[in-house]
């Protein structure tokens, strides 16, 4: 992967000294490769295996066994290659706009993301913003669908949230025969991201403006990592709404004026937990988490709970 700026939380990355182009995103990150089907073929007597292909990250012009294989797909799934993947956000922002900020191959590149850069900002507080980002995602393991999220980032303290681009799901593309085509057709997402922006940002501000006491955060804490009845996960739940209070009054920015006491300050403190203070996973298996996986799931569950207060 590369990054701009500081080293990011994870601490992985190749650094550019400016956001790239989506040329240069693709070198730096080492995603200049490509997918391509091969037929499945079972045992010693190699028999095939009927509509079953492997997705095999291919590194040099011929296919070697060195090459690593990523998954086990259909015979309808059209892999969408990495150089295409960037060029989605080329009708949002203008061709080769320098707006990417991060990305990578997570594995060994069965999914790949790219965060690209919004202009403007999402203002909560006096000097709480947060930076506008898209997430796209791509899997070449047969898995998941190309995907794309908003993901306000925090300056202060960098925790992040991704959504999905409507109330529902986030916005989805299945790697079938016509998915270059239905990529053609994000330019006509992009009044659809400013108005959802514009939508965050007022919950964002609606959130700084409902004040906590100690027995309202304890109740949205509970919401947010409900009991479970497992032996071995209930000392976790009990973790998670511990360090997330922490969090709420010790967390970074979350003592500014417009912030402290604040719902708001209770959404980042479980953010800020779940992004850069949790678990003993490596790095990897922590933005795998934080963007597509648990941790995102919980934050998403803390922010649609935030929405339901008053």
């Amino acid at each position: 992967m590369f990054y701009i700026n500081e080293v990011p939380w994870h601490g992985m990355g190749t650094k550019l000294d400016k956001p790239a182009t989506a040329r240069e995103a693709i070198q730096a990150a080492n995603l200049d490769w490509q997918v391509v089907k091969v037929p499945l073929f079972a045992g010693s007597k190699h028999i095939p295996v009927p509509d079953k292909f492997a997705t095999v990250r291919k590194t040099s012009n011929i296919i070697s066994k060195s090459d690593p294989v990523l998954g086990v797909v259909g015979k309808d799934y059209t892999p969408l290659q990495n150089r295409e993947a960037f060029t989605f956000f080329d009708p949002i922002v203008g061709q080769d706009a320098a707006i990417y900020h991060t990305a990578g191959a997570l594995g060994k590149g069965e999914r790949i993301w790219i965060l690209a850069k919004l202009p403007g900002h999402i203002k909560v507080a006096k000097d709480d913003i947060s930076e506008k980002y898209l997430l796209l995602s791509n899997s070449h393991d047969g898995k998941s669908s190309v995907q794309i999220k908003f993901t306000p980032v925090r300056v202060v303290c960098q925790n992040t949230l991704t959504l999905a681009l409507n109330d529902g799901q986030a916005w989805r593309v299945v790697h079938h025969q016509d998915i270059h085509q239905k990529l053609k057709q994000t330019h006509e997402m992009l009044g659809l991201i400013n108005a959802r922006f514009n939508e965050m940002e007022a919950s964002f501000q609606h959130m700084a403006r409902v004040k906590m006491d100690k027995n309202r955060l304890t109740q949205y804490l509970v919401q947010v990592y409900p009991d479970r009845n497992e032996e071995n996960k209930i000392d976790l739940v009990r973790r998670d709404r511990e360090w997330s209070e922490y969090f709420f009054s010790e967390g970074r920015g979350n003592r500014m004026a417009g912030v402290s006491g604040s719902l708001w300050a209770a959404f980042n403190g479980v953010t800020e937990w779940l992004d850069h203070r949790k678990g003993r996973q490596n790095e990897g298996q922590r933005l795998n988490s934080v963007w597509f996986g648990e941790s995102a799931r919980i934050k998403n569950r803390a922010f649609d709970v935030a929405l339901s207060w008053n």
